[in-house]
């Protein structure tokens, strides 16, 4: 019987593997533990809810005024070293909050500075750390590697780090963010442990800018059809997700009748179902085809946001929350697996830069008209929305779900290179995220 070790990061996927993992775990506690810190943190600097909501905001907020210049970065620099960097710019601006908390010279508006820089700095970090799996393991083993690396994500981001980050709080307001930066600290060392990254090739006879860089990576998403409808998936359902999720805290502690604690229940729930499906990943991999669980997935958004619309009972909410972290998770690991194996190791940075803006744009959009749809015709009309819109973005894309699943990498930079550099993205074809 394979050791727990072996289970958790297979031998075969190498030394470098190990330690990318165990810094993405180590890094997503601290994160996990700022995800409660911080928002009580902010609530006890004042009591203005448009500056709470602001804190919210900073987690997003860099990603979408950043993100596409942070994938130019990664993709013309040492990945490794862009990690080790951003990371130890995220554990000095903490660092410098926790003063001010220790002296009590700390104050709202220090507190979400604090969290855009730190927000910019992660945009860096996760941009390169993104390109960094494909670097280091076989493409047969990135679902595999992909799986562990959301699972991590899942335990330390979302179980372990917030109930510790609130635990922490209760203690001493800078605790939780002195135990931060021992984290993000401790996840540079370990980073640093990986043998050396190639810098992807480019050519240096013509500098290009970052602007050339990002053009060139948006022509190239636009000419390619599989992964250019997989953005635009996860566009479109990140949109439909968010309406609702935007207001899920009325919906179930004013609709359902849950009050607070079932409120965190909820998410719990949802958590550990995605648990579940962190052992489940490996032998569903083998047996089912990834364009087949594509559509099981999107399908079971679609009956979710169904099932909220129509229940009022809290024991079936719960089984909702529970099935969503099961399938969630599977399609996060699918979807970033299909784009890692797609997509040129030069454009890496880039692809995933476009994909992150999408999902944070969605959240934008999506967040704001739930909190209208909400406004205007109740708390069950954000998920009568999501629904029909998931519903019919699935019926567009059920089929090109297998040219997705079944397509083939791009090896070199040809396909790139035989672009027309004045064919501009965005002159045909499906639509691109802005």
């Amino acid at each position: 019987m394979p050791s727990f070790g072996e289970m958790i990061a297979p031998r075969r996927m190498g030394r470098d593997f190990r330690w990318l993992l165990a810094s993405s775990w180590t890094s997503n506690l601290g994160d996990g533990i700022a995800l409660a810190a911080a928002p009580l943190l902010i609530a006890s600097l004042t009591s203005s809810p448009v500056l709470v909501a602001a804190g919210a905001m900073m987690q997003f907020l860099p990603w979408l005024l950043f993100g596409l210049l942070a994938g130019a970065v990664a993709d013309h620099h040492d990945r490794r070293r862009l990690v080790m960097l951003a990371n130890g710019i995220r554990a000095v601006i903490v660092a410098v909050l926790v003063v001010f908390l220790v002296t009590g010279q700390a104050t709202v508006w220090l507190v979400l500075a604090t969290a855009f820089l730190y927000g910019t700095a992660e945009v860096f970090a996760d941009s390169a750390g993104s390109t960094l799996l494909p670097m280091l393991v076989k493409p047969a083993d990135l679902g595999i590697g992909n799986a562990r690396m959301q699972a991590g994500y899942l335990v330390a981001n979302q179980l372990a780090g917030p109930p510790l980050g609130a635990f922490l709080f209760a203690v001493g307001s800078f605790w939780p963010f002195v135990l931060q930066v021992l984290c993000v600290g401790l996840a540079v060392l370990l980073i640093s442990r990986i043998s050396r990254t190639p810098v992807p090739a480019r050519d240096d006879s013509q500098p290009e800018s970052k602007a050339h860089a990002i053009r060139e990576g948006l022509r190239w998403l636009r000419h390619n059809p599989p992964v250019r409808t997989l953005v635009i998936i996860i566009l479109v359902f990140n949109i439909t997700w968010a309406a609702p999720w935007g207001v899920l805290v009325l919906y179930s502690t004013e609709y359902l009748g849950m009050g607070p604690v079932g409120y965190g229940a909820l998410t719990t729930a949802s958590a550990l179902g995605g648990f579940i499906a962190v052992f489940a990943f490996g032998r569903l991999e083998k047996r089912v085809s990834f364009a087949t669980l594509m559509r099981v997935c999107l399908s079971c958004e679609v009956l979710m946001h169904l099932g909220f619309a129509l229940t009022t009972s809290p024991v079936v909410a719960f089984v909702i929350m529970f099935g969503f972290g099961l399938y969630a998770f599977i399609w996060a690991t699918i979807s970033t697996t299909v784009r890692q194996r797609l997509v040129p190791m030069e454009l890496q940075g880039r692809i995933a830069s476009v994909n992150m803006v999408g999902v944070f744009g969605g959240l934008v959009i999506g967040q704001f008209l739930g909190g209208l749809i909400a406004q205007t015709w109740g708390l069950t009309a954000p998920w009568w929305f999501a629904f029909a819109g998931s519903a019919v973005t699935l019926l567009l894309v059920w089929r090109p779900i297998s040219h997705i699943a079944a397509a083939k990498p791009v090896l070199d930079r040809d396909a790139v290179d035989r672009i027309d550099p004045e064919d501009e993205p965005g002159s045909g074809g499906m639509p691109l995220p802005d």
